[in-house]
């Protein structure tokens, strides 16, 4: 059984009582049936089937799987990647180097060096889109004050005209 140590990442695992801890590593670890592992913390096989419906405890179960998985499988995951690195075939390598560029956050699902830099590009194909629609709306601006101003000596020029003398 994995010991797991108490911090605040694993709150909704310690903030259940001992039975349903006891059963959540039971259920993780063990291949017992529900009978055995209901048997195992003084309940009904029924009991446990509601605590497994729980949101608190599947919360408490999803807490505990990150505890184990990263204390007692992400290290020697990573030395495996990294011996993938040395393998004969490229494809293998080049999986492995992906695979732990993306767990050092380095590198996201869904990017390759020509995706990142297809982004750039359009950022600044972007960038200077809207460069060019704020210079148009000034210049608009200035053309649209200029048509105001005509728009205005005609409107003065007619009413004039029709002033009385």
């Amino acid at each position: 059984m994995t010991e797991v140590h108490k911090n605040s990442q694993y709150d909704d695992f310690y903030s259940l009582d001992k039975p349903r801890r006891d059963a959540i590593v039971m259920l993780f670890e063990d291949d017992l049936s529900d009978e055995q592992i209901a048997e195992n913390v003084n309940r009904t096989r029924r009991t446990l089937a509601k605590w497994k419906n729980d949101p608190k405890f599947k919360k408490g179960q999803d807490a505990y799987k990150h505890v184990v998985i990263k204390k007692d499988y992400e290290s020697n995951a990573i030395r495996k990647l990294n011996s993938l690195l040395s393998a004969k075939s490229e494809m293998v390598q080049l999986q492995a180097a992906n695979s732990i560029l993306k767990l050092s956050g380095m590198l996201s699902d869904n990017s390759t060096p020509e995706l990142d830099r297809a982004k750039i590009r359009k950022a600044n194909a972007d960038a200077r889109v809207a460069e060019a629609r704020a210079k148009a709306l000034e210049d608009n601006g200035q053309d649209m004050e200029l048509l105001l101003d005509k728009m205005l000596d005609t409107i003065t020029k007619e009413d004039e005209k029709d002033e009385p003398k």
